[in-house]
């Protein structure tokens, strides 16, 4: 314990003596975090210091393996970060599916070449990933997949739609199921895990919008595209075990940031972002919102997402002890975007008229995005997949319940 305390002390002098001025404070949601990549820009050029900074220290992966690019710290040592981190408002250096999906998947599943042409470069922030897991006609029945790779020497020939692409106008790479054996005898079967370049020739994008007016989603389209062998990970026709394992990785991270994050309370605020805009919209009676059944919500819903975050907590623990999220995974996500939905019906409660809109007349600039992050919300039951396929795991996997 002496140990982790001088630990905690030269952590906290550190951030003090390198955290670039004007980044505390400095909102963290998913959409305004630092994604890294060849396209990234930096509107707020202290977020690109500290992303160098950070990294040069292996601390945008602390857990990491130092060889890779990472921190080498303890579990133990990470936790001690990450608290003294929030408690000077610090944001995350880094965010993306290259930490919290691939990034992991290569550490399990990757030979030592992958790991070291690709895991540093994602602790540097110079690679950012999309995910080409779904396509059309082929969401929760994801085994269902059809984009082909056909061998021929040292590449696969990789021919086929994805849809529901994350960022894939923003990224530099993506990680892919596709199907290379069709005589396979079940449909899990026969597919490989392979990583692509997206500036390959053969490679397109195309966004898709949402009803919310703006969307991170794309369809990525592939036609004969020569990716070599070597991009495959673990075994060829052996991706289902890959893919199974990423997506546990996948399912506890949108939990996470759709679940316990939120919206965030205003800088120098003492009330969550939920208390002050009630306060705001609906008036204060001695110092608590005036409308008692809206202030009972609040208050139950700040306790939900209190509760939520402790027990996922438990699991990022967990996993840098070295435990792979397992089925806990699909009820993070069947919960995680449960509230979130919820929580976001409670703010357009909340913003009452101004809920009806977002630009012109009457509409706050500041609350602009309230109401489109309340229409995309509505996709978060589908996203990483269904809470149907989730709650049919839950049932199968968890409590033992015949299929």
């Amino acid at each position: 314990m002496s140990d982790l305390e001088t630990f905690r002390q030269e952590t906290r002098t550190w951030l003090e003596s390198n955290a670039p001025e004007g980044v505390a404070g400095l909102p963290a949601a998913e959409l305004e975090g630092n994604w890294g990549g060849k396209k990234a820009t930096y509107p707020i050029p202290a977020l690109k210091t500290w992303l160098d900074v950070m990294a040069e220290k292996g601390w945008t992966a602390p857990t990491w393996p130092a060889e890779y690019g990472g921190g080498g710290l303890s579990n133990e040592e990470a936790k001690v970060l990450s608290t003294e981190m929030r408690a000077m408002k610090l944001p995350p250096p880094l965010v993306g599916f290259g930490l919290t999906m691939i990034g992991p998947t290569l550490l399990r599943f990757g030979n030592e070449e992958q790991k070291k042409e690709h895991l540093p470069k994602i602790c540097r922030g110079e690679i950012r990933w999309c995910q080409g897991y779904s396509e059309p006609g082929s969401g929760s029945d994801l085994a269902s997949l059809q984009t082909k790779a056909v061998r021929d020497g040292d590449h696969f020939v990789v021919s086929g739609t994805k849809v529901w692409t994350s960022y894939a106008d923003q990224a530099d790479w993506i990680f892919a199921l596709v199907r290379s054996d069709p005589n396979a005898p079940k449909k899990q079967e026969g597919i490989t895990f392979i990583l692509i370049d997206m500036d390959d020739p053969g490679v397109k994008v195309s966004p898709i919008l949402l009803i919310s007016g703006k969307s991170p989603f794309c369809e990525t389209h592939f036609t004969d595209v020569r990716v070599p062998v070597e991009n495959v990970v673990h075994e060829i026709g052996a991706g289902w075990t890959v893919a199974k394992a990423l997506l546990g990785h996948e399912r506890t991270m949108i939990a996470d940031a759709f679940g316990v994050s939120g919206p965030k309370a205003k800088k120098n605020s003492k009330r969550s972002f939920l208390s002050d805009l009630a306060m705001t919209h609906l008036g204060e009676s001695d110092g608590r919102v005036a409308d008692s059944v809206l202030r009972d919500d609040v208050a139950a819903m700040e306790m939900d997402s209190k509760a939520f975050g402790l027990t996922v907590q438990r699991t990022k623990d967990a996993a840098r002890a070295g435990h792979q999220p397992g089925s806990e995974s699909s009820m993070f996500k069947v919960y995680g975007t449960e509230l979130n939905m919820k929580r976001y019906e409670l703010l357009v409660r909340l913003l009452g008229p101004n809920a009806l809109g977002w630009e012109g007349p009457g509409f706050e600039a500041g609350e602009l995005d309230l109401t489109r992050e309340w229409l995309r919300s509505r996709g978060n039951s589908i996203e990483g997949g269904t809470s149907e396929v989730q709650l049919n795991i839950i049932s199968k996997h968890v409590l033992g319940l015949p299929a």
